[in-house]
């Protein structure tokens, strides 16, 4: 078998055309939806880039492995302990090492996710590593050709797996100038609207509408100092996509040599996400600080040899997917695993889903939401700097942008919510190796990554734009009940 795994970094699914987005931003993606199926409801369990992919690559929930925030003690799995022999035991094998080792798959990636977040875990079971060296900030243009020259060296091999990594949709915007602005005529979507935008300059948070690059400076020619009106974020949109549209052109560079090698048809090609990208929802702009319906929601196309194409329509954790994929290979899904396979639903196409999912987010927030039926149920356990309320219920199928928060009005959906996600909670400790929760930890030890020590930033900032008020929230709110100052 021949498995090319396509991993956009940062791009939410309702932003690719085969997802019904308005732009044409993924003419090559939208290729591969139509030959495979498209998962509609594929969610991370655990949010952002670090949790999300030892999620994946790990097969577990983040409150198993233990990693899931991006700097502290919580950013590295747990260790295995005393199983551990001269290798890691069966039980805990990743995804990469069963394709290599089970399953006898020549292995490659292109990706510079473990130098990024120092997380070299990630390279088990990679026979062939690039690393560019940049850290998430090379453009696609300097990743493709190495893939293109591993694809050219292996892909007459009978089996093998590759993994080509892209950063272009994520925050920065650097698509190159004379790339252009393909959405220059084009228009934003009607959800976002100039009243929301008045709403939400009224109040804080990291990247919100009032600093959305979440430093003060000038801007990079994609982006905006501030979301004022609908041209800003017309502007920034377009950023985004444009990211999204020239990731996709690379990627039909490799369906292109795939053809030209004659291996497209006979080639299973996997399209995701390690998280998707809050684009004002929640009022946090372009980076993905929660664990809501945007940030924790991926795309997942599966092009699979002899699976007929269509729309699964059921609720699945990413990381269900990488089981499946072992199954269709004839491989032990790992014992220690969370991940559940779903290979003979997706074989005789019908939707075999979870009941419902819990994610999960550490890095910029800490939050736990629970999915199912109709809602998704958020709730807060220390907000980042951000002015959200400690729960908040929303119906994800009517209200996508999660504009409305039904938590006041329909106390019976929360108190369901809150149930679900208390016996999700009781189920995974019951099973973990180590009996604590690493989101508490997490918070004892200083908060999320990424906003540990900002407070005096935010406040001088608010004084210095003449907005003492919400310097004076801030201040008393955080500066004595989470003390991010003294925790830096």
């Amino acid at each position: 078998m021949k498995i090319l795994w396509i991993d956009i970094d940062t791009l939410r699914a309702d932003h690719l055309g085969c997802y019904g987005y308005l732009r044409n931003t993924s003419p090559n993606i939208d290729r591969v939806a139509g030959d495979g199926v498209r998962f509609e409801h594929c969610y991370v369990s655990d949010a952002p880039c670090l949790p999300s992919r030892a999620a994946l690559h790990h097969g577990r929930f983040g409150i198993h492995t233990g990693a899931m925030n991006h700097c502290g003690a919580y950013a590295d799995p747990y260790k295995e302990g005393p199983t551990r022999g001269f290798k890691n035991s069966a039980a805990y094998r990743k995804f990469v090492e069963v394709l290599q080792k089970g399953a006898g798959l020549y292995t490659g990636t292109v990706s510079s996710f473990a130098g990024r977040h120092s997380s070299w875990w990630f390279l088990a079971g990679f026979n062939d590593v690039y690393d560019c060296g940049r850290g998430g900030g090379e453009l696609a243009s300097e990743v493709t050709p190495r893939a293109l020259e591993w694809l050219e060296r292996n892909g007459s091999r009978e089996d093998w797996f590759f993994h080509f990594n892209c950063w272009d949709p994520h925050r920065g915007y650097r698509t190159p100038r004379e790339f252009g602005n393909p959405f220059q005529d084009a228009p934003i979507e009607a959800w976002i609207t100039q009243e929301l935008i008045d709403t939400q300059l009224q109040t804080y948070g990291t990247r919100s509408a009032i600093l959305p690059r979440g430093r003060v400076g000038e801007p990079g020619p994609r982006e905006v100092e501030r979301i004022r009106n609908l041209d800003d974020y017309k502007i920034w949109i377009d950023g985004y996509d444009t990211g999204i549209n020239y990731a996709d052109q690379h990627v039909g560079g490799l369906f292109a040599k795939l053809d030209e090698l004659g291996l497209y048809d006979e080639t299973a090609i996997i399209i995701s996400s390690d998280h998707g990208e809050n684009q004002g929802e929640l009022n946090v702009y372009g980076d993905h600080h929660t664990a809501d319906l945007i940030t924790s929601r991926v795309p997942m196309l599966v092009k699979w040899p002899g699976v007929k194409p269509r729309v699964d329509s059921a609720f699945h954790y990413q990381f269900d997917i990488a089981a499946t994929v072992l199954e269709l290979l004839e491989q032990e899904v790992p014992a220690k695993w969370d991940g559940e396979s779903f290979k003979d639903a997706l074989l005789a196409g019908a939707d075999a889903g979870r009941e419902c999912l819990v994610v999960s987010q550490a890095a910029w927030s800490c939050q736990r939401s629970v999915i199912w039926d109709d809602f998704i149920l958020i709730r807060t356990y220390m907000d980042g700097l951000k002015d959200w309320p400690e729960l908040m219920l929303f119906n994800w199928r009517e209200d996508p942008h999660e504009l409305q928060n039904l938590a006041g009005r329909m106390p019976g959906k929360v108190q369901e919510g809150l149930a679900r996600l208390q016996q999700w909670l009781d189920a995974q400790m019951r099973t973990a190796d180590v009996k604590e929760d690493p989101m508490l930890k997490i918070i004892d030890e200083g908060g999320p990554c990424h906003t540990r020590g900002r407070l005096p930033f935010f406040i001088e900032f608010f004084n210095s734009i003449g907005k003492p008020e919400i310097a004076k929230r801030m201040q008393e709110k955080y500066g004595r009940v989470w003390q991010y100052n003294e925790r830096s």
